[in-house]
Formats: C-alpha cells, structure tokens, sequence
C-alpha cells in the first residue's frame, strides 16, 4: 500500500443504520489523490443518474487527500461533495481548520454518507469506532452553541465538529457545512444536503498515524516553507492583514463589484476597508492546522447596541463576505457588514450566494418589479446594513421573504419572471462570486466553465499574470514553448495556455487538498506528494492529477444533463461601463466563444460540445477507472 492513506473508505447508510468499509486499489489513490477528483469518481460510479438532490439516494462525501494526517504545512484543508441541492451539478466544496487532519486520524480515507435518518442524527468517529447518535438536542442550535454542546457531551474539547446550522436545517439552497464553529465548506449547497439527511454534524477524534514512506523529501518541502513564508505569502503574515486587504485595490482600479455588478466604482469603500476592520475590531488572528501564516481573522465589537455587538467565537469575514454584504448591496456600514457574516458563519450560509441574493432583491425592488407586497412590508433598498443583517435570519429560518430569498438567485428569476433575466447573475444556478470579469477576463471564462458554477478558486485570477517572474515562471516550468505575460483584460492563445495549466494546479490543490494561498510551486508539491506516497510525482504528474478531476466531473454534469450552452456567462458582468477605470473594457460574445472552445480543445474536450474525447481520457489513465466503476455498478 502506498504512503499516505489507510486503503479505507467509510460508509454508512442512515436509512438502515448500517456500515461499511471499502478498500480501494491503491491507483485509485495514485491518479487521484484524493478531494475533488474523488468525490467526482465516487459520484460517477454510485449515485444513480438523475437522483433528486434532496433525496436520502443523494450521497454526502467528506474526502480529505493524502497529505492530510501528515503534519504537512497547508494540508489543514479537506474537501466535500455530492450532488448539489443550488444547481443540480456536482457540489464540490474545500474548507480549512483541523477537521480533515482530525478525521484521517482516525484511520479513514474518506467518509461516503447515504439515505436519510427518521430522526436527527450526529455521528461519532473515534479510532475507526463509528456511533450513530440521537441530534434531537442540538438541532435548530447555532453552530458555537451546538459544537460546544457536542464536545461536553463527548468529554473532550479536542473533538473536531463539521456540522450544520439552522440554515441547513430548512434546506436553505446556498446552506454550508461549517467546521470549527466559523470555516465554511461554503458553495454549493452542501448544507442543504447535508441538512436532508437528517444529519447535524460529524464529530471526529483521531489518533492514529498516517504513513508516510519517505520523510525527507517532505521534510524539505516543509523547511522552505518555515524560512520563507514571511517573504514569499508577504500579503498574508504581515500583522493584520489577510483577503480585507485586497478590497481597497479592487475598489481602486473597478474590480470591487458593486450596486450587485451594475455599477463601476464604490465611492465608500475606505469604510470597508480592511485596514479600518483591523483597527477597529481584530481580537486575534487564527490558523488552520500546520500552518504558520495565521491568516484568519477573529474580529470582536462591543456596542450598546446587542443587535451590533460582534462574537469573536465566529471568526470575522473575509474578503468576499465583506464584498457581497458590503460594496454588492451598496452597504458601507462595516459594522453591519461583519454581523451579516458572523449570522452567516452562526447558522450555516454561503457568504457569497447570501450577499448576491439580498443585492438581486434590492435591484428588483429599485425597479419596482418587487414591492413590499411581496416582502412581508420591507423595503430592500440598496445601502441597508440593518436590513442585510435581518435578512441573513430570515433566510436562514426561512421566515417571510427569507424563505423566497432562501432558494437563490436563478429560482428567484424564474418566479419573478424575464424582467429580471438581466440581471440573474449566475453560472449552472450558482451566484458570481466577488470578482469582476471585466477585469479578470479568463477568470470570467473560469466562472462559465467551472462545474460548480461561478467559482473564484478553481480558477485563476488574470492580475497575476501581467508581468515576468511569479505565476508566469510556475506556468513556464511545466511547458515546452514558453508564455509570456499578459494584460489582464486580454484573452489570447497565450492567455488560454496559462488559464489551462493554472486551473489543472487548482484543482490539483483540491485534490490534495492544500491551501491556495500557500507559495509552493509545481516542482515542491510534486516532491512532496512523492515522499508521502513512496511513488515518483513529476509536475506533469501533479497536473494531470488536476486534469483528471476537471474531467470527472465535466462527466458527471454531461451525465446529469448540462451541455456546452450551460458553460456561459451574464451578459451584464461582460458589457463595458460608460465611465470609471474599466470604461469600455468588455469581453464580447465572439472572444468569449473562441476562448471557451480553446479550452475544450486544450483539455482533449470535443471543441463544440465539450465532451471528454477517449483518446484524453485513455491518456489520462481514467478508462480504466470509469470501466471498473460501470462493472461494480452492473455487478
């Protein structure tokens, strides 16, 4: 058996209360790794075409990699999946903290939940000792609350909780599955998913070792990363800073989405500003496992007003909270902004399709195709901090509008009717994230092709690649013919080589599953995974890893309905402003359409319809893969 795991998935079915353990081949493990690429597999080979998203048939997937468990600066991530409940596409969804480290010490691959639960449920994982627990007590619970009431009941506060909050509890669409009471495997509804199966959260406490089968070669890998974090991730260890900072320079040049992407500036974002956040509520900065850098932010705010007053137990927002609850809703209140996202982490919500969908009301109720007939007497207007802070709770208890607000934008389109088509910013259902296309332009192309939907991470972000050195020379040491920088707005052949090889490094990192913000490059992660494992990783090795996960689960979607016309962006997010820094910046429909097919055609996808062609999936090693999984489902 190779490094890096223990040849063990769990499963356990909630329906009938029974569990068992799978021992997958060990190339499984080698051409997966682990995370997405795994969930994708699993989901492929499983889960009947066609299930319900939220019915107890769906599978809820908890899928470290191989280096969590290993001590291996970064690795405090793992990932999760299952059909999504937002878009009906593969739910793929990463989260730090201790978690992941936690449960592959427990001497587990992965943890694959199926059917539903009669009645709430959590479950206990202790040394390969798996409970099905009563939940009745902590359901309807906020996160600190409830993890706190788990860890007394187990007598150990050292016992790692992924749980659900109220929002999952009512099957809020955009629910997350929170970790650690304030990190949130976010996107895609996973909540909701996890909230259908009855199922309020999974408690781990794990000691057993995980092997590694050559230390050195990790070793090395960890000793660089101890000298030089503080220079190379410079943005995340200075004191106080973390993803805050970018707000003030997206705001400056056009790229802060603002007026829900309508408008081309935020005149108040030094408001937002992560510097005056620091100065006015950082309590202290937190870490996931393994990890130095310490980026994550607790913030803390004493008010006479209690309906103001910050708790520093769910952490403080980061960028993207503070831009969809903030800029996006035309809020410049930054108190009310860090509370809408302390109810997030509280009862269980995606930051990013929370904030889109109170903006995508606000918009319609300044139409007037909305009114406060159909909100229960509130005025959505644009700039009411108050407002967003009370719509967090509705949506999460589903209460009035909330439980309109509570199914997402594209639903929300589809009951107020085509007025509202121009400005149903979603990607396969799912909310833009807080980017601007017009400034990130193969990051838009990322939003349309990803197979979540709009996602900012499995995707690359086009300002890193305007100059020599950095990203440019990453991307240099895996090709032939060399790229060169590029503006950010342009989309060209050079362009479309950078965006292919960037996306399959992230989505390697979410097989692995590693921290994106982490400075290593193609040559360290391989050697890395090549000392955890005892196998030999080169950088195209690590690359096709993300390659193959790509592919997996472009599979699932074609199997599950999507097409080449569901890889595509709103018009608004790539129609020039009249005026501000990115006037008359646009992506028009014939770049966008040649840089989507170039994709297609560079990842062995056919150039129209986006189908995996056999001669890719043959080289990429996944024929194999696919056939055993259609045997063990004719089986």
């Amino acid at each position: 058996m190779i490094g890096g795991i223990h040849g063990k998935i769990l499963h356990i079915d909630l329906t009938t209360r029974a569990q068992w353990v799978e021992n997958p081949a060990d190339d499984v493990y080698r051409l997966l790794v682990g995370g997405r690429a795994l969930v994708a597999y699993l989901l492929l080979r499983d889960l009947p075409p066609g299930t319900d998203p939220l019915s107890p048939d769906n599978l809820l997937i908890f899928a470290p990699g191989i280096f969590q468990g290993t001590n291996f600066p970064g690795a405090g991530r793992h990932g999760l999946g299952g059909k999504s409940p937002l878009t009906g596409a593969i739910a793929s969804s990463e989260v730090g903290g201790w978690w992941g480290h936690e449960f592959k010490r427990t001497g587990y691959d992965a943890l694959v939940i199926h059917g539903r639960a009669a009645e709430p449920v959590y479950l206990w994982i202790q040394d390969q000792q798996v409970e099905i627990r009563p939940a009745a007590h902590v359901w309807g619970q906020k996160t600190a609350p409830a993890q706190m009431a788990l860890q007394a009941e187990l007598g150990d506060e050292r016992v790692r909780v992924a749980q659900i909050g109220p929002a999952g509890e009512n099957l809020v669409k955009y629910a997350a599955v929170m970790h650690d009471i304030n990190r949130a495997a976010g996107r895609n509804g996973l909540g909701a998913l996890m909230g259908s199966k009855h199922l309020k959260a999974v408690a781990v406490r794990g000691t057993l070792r995980v092997p590694v089968a050559e230390r050195k070669p990790v070793t090395a890998v960890a000793k660089w990363l101890g000298e030089n974090y503080k220079t190379a991730a410079a943005w995340a260890t200075s004191p106080g800073r973390a993803t805050q900072d970018s707000l003030m320079r997206w705001g400056a040049v056009g790229g802060l989405p603002t007026h829900y992407f309508s408008q081309p500036l935020f005149a108040e974002r030094e408001l937002l500003s992560g510097e005056r956040n620091y100065a006015m509520f950082q309590a202290e900065r937190d870490t996931c496992q393994a990890c130095p850098i310490a980026c994550k932010q607790v913030f803390s705010h004493d008010d006479p007003d209690p309906a103001r007053q910050i708790d520093p137990i769910y952490g403080g927002p980061e960028y993207e909270a503070t831009a969809a609850f903030g800029s996006n809703c035309g809020v410049s209140d930054n108190v009310a902004v860090s509370k809408a996202n302390e109810l997030a982490n509280a009862n269980g919500l995606d930051t990013i399709s929370t904030g889109a969908s109170i903006a995508f009301a606000m918009e319609a109720f300044a139409r007037g195709i909305i009114t406060t007939a159909d909100t229960g007497g509130l005025a959505f207007r644009w700039g009411d901090g108050d407002l967003v802070v009370r719509a967090v709770e509705m949506i999460a208890q589903r209460q009035g509008f909330g439980d309109v607000l509570a199914e997402g934008v594209a639903r929300m389109s589809e009951r107020f009717g085509p007025e509202t088509a121009a400005f149903n910013l979603t990607v396969k259902k799912q909310e833009l994230p807080m980017h601007e296309p017009r400034i990130k332009a193969a990051l838009g192309v990322g939003y349309a092709v990803a197979p979540v939907g709009a996602d900012h991470m499995m995707n690359i972000h086009d300002t890193n690649y305007t100059r020599p050195g950095g990203s440019i020379d990453r991307v240099n040491s895996a090709l032939e013919t060399p790229v060169q920088p590029t503006p950010f707005h342009v989309l060209n052949e050079d362009k479309l080589r950078i965006f292919y090889t960037e996306l399959n490094w992230q989505h390697f990192q979410d097989c692995a599953v590693t921290c994106h913000f982490y400075p290593y490059d193609y040559r360290q992660m391989a050697d890395a995974l090549s000392g955890v494992t005892g196998l030999t990783y080169g950088i195209h090795d690590i690359l096709a890893v993300g390659e193959r996960a790509q592919t997996l689960a472009r599979l699932f979607n074609l199997r599950e309905g999507f097409t080449a016309a569901d890889d595509n962006l709103p018009k608004r997010v790539i129609t020039a402003f009249a005026s501000g820094p990115l006037a008359g910046i646009e992506i028009s429909d014939e770049t966008f359409a040649w840089a989507r097919r170039r994709y297609y055609e560079l990842m062995g996808w056919h150039p129209v319809t986006g189908i995996p062609q056999p001669e890719r999936l043959q080289a990429l090693r996944l024929t194999p893969l696919l056939d055993d999984g259609r045997r063990t489902i004719d089986d």
